[in-house]
């Protein structure tokens, strides 16, 4: 019997921008993060910025976002979530 879910290719994604915690002095930023395509790369870093942080989306400017080789990346839940060892 086939499978009823469709298997999704996850692309890693280099984001990198500025946030202000305070809103008044900015700070670069970058994080690697594991997704489908790029509008929910920034979904995530939004997510992660915002919980982590306290950071109000408003606070967070996105600057570029670019898919990068898993290799490439230092983070190590992207190396885990890549790596085929948490299916």
């Amino acid at each position: 019997m086939p499978c009823p879910f469709k298997v999704i290719a996850m692309k890693v994604f280099r984001i990198a921008g500025l946030y202000s915690p305070k809103g008044k002095k900015w700070y670069k930023f970058t994080k690697d993060v594991v997704a489908d395509e790029d509008d929910a790369a920034m979904e995530k870093v939004y997510s992660v910025l915002g919980s982590k942080y306290g950071i109000k989306r408003r606070l967070i400017k996105i600057k570029e976002i670019k898919e990068i080789k898993p290799e490439e990346s230092d983070d190590p839940m992207v190396k885990y979530l890549t790596s085929g060892e948490n299916e």
